[in-house]
């Protein structure tokens, strides 16, 4: 090579390196956790992370609680050789130092079924653990080698809030009313969405809050409406000693509806809470919006949930 040819291919290296180096991080629509994607990788259309175009590899990306991260470092620490052939490593992130594992397995545990590298990290947020769990089948090893998903893993980084609109685009229906709401966030990005004035480190439950979304079930006649409001009722979590005061059929925004109402406690400091569920009935899912407040402030916080409700429209 002349060293005319062998200067080019070096600044041609360089430029190379420092524009893989100076890519931005990816934050996956709804996700509070963002990377810098191998080549090859573009956002996934049926879930949060990204994908190839044949949808081979797969990167989920997703928050765990807080303690999650905790727990994995202490078992890291009092086994740091791993059990059953699985050893943790490290690895630094913009986030924290993060934990990580590697492993090889059959998709879908079946006989026959493919080979395939599954890798997954846990990194530290201010309220939430990121994780993040990559899937390489054996036929795209040779591209995303084990040290090509490390140096994607070394990119991590986290957002503490994701942008308003950005949750709310993600969501089946529009929102055109928040209520003042101090904190918006989607609990599973475009299924549903809680509205709160707590957070995660104080709690939701001291203060008013809702929680909206779609559910894949309906009444299976109008007659059932009341027994399946009910039924639904009690599945809401966090919910203790509840008592239904009310509940009975309602219009909401020209739909049939059902609105219950309990009495319960909920949280750590078991909070006297008021606890509105409305249903509004589609063909084959329904609308799913609960308004909870600590008993004390319910009629301030009633007239909040239900300006909410009433500025929901289909998208």
């Amino acid at each position: 090579m002349t060293p005319l040819r062998y200067l080019a291919a070096v600044a041609l290296t360089i430029a190379a390196t420092c524009s893989a180096f100076a890519a931005d991080p990816v934050f996956p629509p709804g996700a509070r956790v963002g990377m810098v994607p191998l080549v090859g990788l573009v956002k996934a259309k049926s879930f949060v992370g990204f994908e190839t175009e044949n949808q081979g590899v797969k990167v989920l990306v997703t928050d765990l609680p807080a303690e999650a991260y905790g727990e994995v470092a202490n078992a890291f620490k009092a086994n740091p050789a791993g059990t059953g052939g699985v050893k943790p490593e490290t690895i630094e992130t913009a986030a924290g130092l993060a934990y990580y594992t590697v492993e090889s397995a059959k998709e879908n545990a079946k006989e026959g079924a493919a080979n395939v590298r599954r890798y997954s990290m846990i990194l530290p947020g201010p309220t939430f653990s990121g994780y993040v769990a990559v899937q390489v089948p054996e036929n795209a090893s040779k591209i995303y080698t084990d040290d090509a998903v490390r140096q994607m893993f070394a990119t991590a980084v986290i957002r503490n809030e994701v942008p308003v609109d950005e949750q709310l685009s993600l969501m089946p229906f529009n929102m055109g009313e928040l209520s003042n709401f101090k904190n918006i966030r989607t609990l599973a990005p475009g299924a549903a969405l809680i509205l709160a004035d707590g957070d995660e480190k104080t709690g939701f439950e001291a203060a008013p809050f809702m929680i909206i979304g779609i559910i894949g079930s309906t009444a299976a006649s109008p007659d059932d409406r009341g027994r399946f409001a009910q039924q639904i009722a009690t599945t809401i979590p966090g919910v203790r000693d509840g008592r239904i005061t009310m509940s009975e059929p309602v219009r909401i925004d020209g739909q049939p509806g059902y609105e219950t109402r309990i009495d319960a406690t909920s949280g750590k400091d078991n909070t006297p809470v008021t606890i509105v569920q409305w249903l509004r009935f589609g063909g084959q899912s329904s609308l799913r919006i609960i308004g909870s407040s600590p008993r004390d402030v319910w009629a301030k916080a009633f007239p909040r949930f239900r300006a909410v409700r009433d500025g929901i429209q289909p998208r």
